[in-house]
């Protein structure tokens, strides 16, 4: 084993890279790590050579398909700082992978096309880090591309993303004469040669670029003014900052979430790296800029927080699980306290573990729901290989082996002092196939490696099919599918056929209604019983479903032991409401439903509260029934971008489709298409859009809702 070099927090930056598919995350991240001496030659995507995209699947297609983690060192003015990357996908189908990333992040690269400007998922990506208040840099890369434009990105980051761009350099030359940059706050050229061991050259900004470069300086520092006060004191002075003042002003106006620095390259031919890596260290935060994690003590229910420091409390976030030669292995995210190979943790999610032959008994303190792990083994990771370590402190991103119960979104604490981070939100998956294994022998190999897949996407979902007897699994969209055959068959040895697609349905009520159950029965001389009423209503569409208890307070002149009985079945019924929620009338799984719990009889004698349960359940759907239920599909929000000589194609197959076309706008020389129309008439769309416009086409397929269509 070998202990991590020991570096000063604010020398470590956790940042990802995140992007539409095929704008240059994966070839940025190549770049990184040659530049870095991490990698002694430069793999590239479209050879299928690329570390970070290491699956078999993903070097075949070009794509990244999991999210690809490594560690490695850059120097600024000879100071080291430690550089954790993640390279996440850009394919719509596993943005899971791009939500569980920047969970955990502190910062991240947006990369953008030059030509195609903010795309689809860019937005899609974009509003994720939002969500999390995930500081920033951008990088319009392909600069060398024909139609590149720099300054149509900017202003497509700012009316599209609703951010305030702050271009940080200018570019030197456009498409085939795109050389390099000046760089606006320390005002100097740097340009490249494109060899990609010749190191940048340096020098004073050209008297020919000087009059633009000075005018772009000034709006730099006009944009950062407007939300930095010490700059503002400055600039109301008319006083220049020099090239540090500008800086630290950038910097802290960054991890604000104010301004968005912006810089650009071409990633391919290796111009504009090095200035990149640079300004992930000048802007991008360190564990320590971060603000405490806050949690919730489980014993007491208040809020905690816990600070980027590792003589604190072990604080962890489990945000993703893998398996690793048949062995289940997690990605943890340290956010305070140190973590060594032999410790035990505690997940307070798990339930506890019930030991044989000990009664009941009334506790003497809070009770702390929760169960131990032992974490045998610790790992630093650079894609699909591992260095084995003794120990990882706050602010690491470290694999971690002997977990087997953690699941992404569980939390890893000290039980002396236990804790609960919000967890990771995941999505519903929108497509179904029915899969069989090709022999009888396999059938029960293919469920145990279904099972272990599903530990590790949460997006990715298996049932068996009451009415057929079919496995099914479910997922984000064909593509998502496809890729698990294939693992099946490549990780697992297990030959698989499918059904053709199937849309994955949800369904609401139509109306309010009411619905009664009694439930009494005797086993083994246990008896059972329950009785619930449960009113249901619909809710307006996308606010999902909520479960709720409105019912009479006990009477008073009921006896003490029977008012105490009475919570315990109002809450036995609410869960049992709740297990309903995962399938109504039609087998769906319910959406937008408001179901409220009016009414509960309690009864001494009864020891169990399954009754109860069953009551709840039950009774909610008898409420939908007399309700009335309406089938919900998955709606697509579809761009496609096609030349002007073949919108009238495009446009008749999806009137056909029964699409409504929201805009037909401009996207550069072509047009963007926007609509809105069901899953279930976009199977089989990609061919048949390539056929249409002689393969001139783009489009881009996400998820908008669940509602009915008509």
């Amino acid at each position: 084993m070998m202990a991590p070099p020991k570096r000063k927090l604010d020398r470590v930056r956790n940042i990802g890279i995140i992007a539409h598919i095929d704008a240059g995350k994966t070839t940025v991240s190549e770049r990184f790590l040659y530049y870095s001496g991490r990698i002694h030659k430069i793999g590239e995507v479209h050879e299928g050579q690329a570390q970070m995209d290491w699956m078999p699947e993903e070097r075949k297609r070009g794509i990244t398909i999991t999210a690809a983690a490594t560690s490695f060192d850059w120097h600024v003015q000879d100071v080291p700082y430690r550089i954790q990357l993640i390279d996440t996908p850009g394919h719509v189908d596993f943005t899971i992978e791009v939500e569980r990333c920047l969970r955990v992040l502190d910062g991240a690269v947006v990369v953008f096309s030059a030509v195609d400007g903010v795309e689809p998922q860019s937005e899609t990506v974009w509003h994720q880090a939002d969500k999390f208040g995930v500081p920033r840099l951008c990088f319009v890369n392909k600069m060398d591309r024909i139609g590149a434009d720099f300054d149509a990105v900017v202003q497509d980051i700012r009316e599209r993303l609703a951010a305030r761009p702050a271009p940080i350099q200018l570019p030197v030359g456009s498409e085939e004469d795109f050389v390099g940059a000046i760089d606006l706050v320390g005002m100097r050229c740097v340009t490249f040669t494109g060899q990609e061991e010749d190191p940048p050259i340096v020098e004073e900004v050209p008297a020919a670029e000087r009059a633009a470069a000075e005018a772009a300086r000034e709006r730099l520092v006009e944009i950062v003014a407007d939300v930095d006060d010490a700059l503002a004191e400055l600039y109301l002075q008319g006083i220049s900052p020099d090239e540090e003042t500008l800086r630290q002003a950038l910097r802290r106006a960054t991890l604000a979430g104010r301004v968005v620095p912006v810089l650009c390259g071409a990633a391919l031919r290796n111009r504009g790296i090095q200035p990149l890596l640079d300004a992930v260290v000048h802007y991008l935060p360190s564990p320590a800029d971060v603000p405490p994690v806050r949690g919730i003590n489980p014993r007491t229910g208040q809020q905690e927080e816990r600070p980027a420091d590792e003589k604190a409390p072990l604080c962890a976030l489990a945000f993703k699980v893998v398996m690793i030669e048949g062995r289940k292995a997690v990605y943890l995210r340290l956010y305070s306290g140190t973590l060594n190979a032999g410790d035990e943790v505690f997940n307070p999610r798990l339930p506890p573990v019930v030991k044989e032959g000990r009664g009941p008994r009334e506790p003497r303190a809070p009770v702390l729901r929760g169960r131990s792990e032992r974490v045998t083994r610790l790992f630093s990771v650079h894609a699909d290989s591992r260095d084995k370590i003794d120990t990882a402190k706050a602010g690491m991103i470290v694999l971690a082996v002997g977990l087997r119960d953690t699941a992404t979104g569980d939390t890893l604490c000290s039980p002396q002092h236990p804790v609960v981070l919000e967890s990771i939100d995941t999505y519903e998956p929108v497509i179904s196939q029915a899969i069989e294994a090709d022999t009888s022998a396999d059938a029960e190999k293919m469920l145990q490696a279904l099972s272990r897949m599903m530990e590790e996407d949460p997006t990715f979902r298996v049932r068996e099919d009451p009415e057929t007897g079919q496995t099914v699994v479910s997922g984000m969209g064909e593509l998502h599918l496809e890729i698990i055959r294939e693992r099946l068959e490549r990780e697992y040895g297990v030959t698989t056929r499918m059904g053709r697609p199937q849309v994955v349905y949800h369904e609401t009520v139509m109306g309010p209604g009411e619905g009664s159950h009694t439930f009494e029965r005797t086993l083994d001389d246990e008896v059972l019983f329950g009785q619930a009423t449960v009113r249901v209503a619909p809710r307006p569409r996308g606010q999902g479903c909520q479960v709720r208890a409105q019912v009479p307070p006990p009477s008073p002149e009921w006896p003490h032991p029977l008012v105490k009985a009475y919570a315990g079945c109002v809450e036995a019924a609410l869960e049992g409401m709740r297990e309903a929620m995962g399938a109504g009338p039609s087998g769906n799984k319910l959406e937008d439903v408001e179901a409220v719990l009016v009414g509960v009889e309690p009864r001494l004698g009864v020891a169990s509260d399954v009754g109860w349960r069953i009551a709840g359940s039950r009774a909610l759907m008898k409420a939908c029934e007399k309700a009335g239920t309406a089938l919900l599909e998955p709606i697509m929000n579809l761009e496609v971008v096609v030349p002007d000589e073949f919108v009238g194609e495009v446009l008749g197959d999806l009137n056909q489709r029964h699409a409504h076309i929201l805009d037909v706008g401009m996207r550069g020389n072509k047009r963007n298409i926007v609509a809105l129309l069901p899953l279930r008439s976009l199977f089989g769309y990609a061919t048949a859009v390539r056929s249409a416009t002689q393969g001139r086409a783009t489009f881009f397929m996400s998820f908008a809702k669940y509602d009915t269509w008509t």
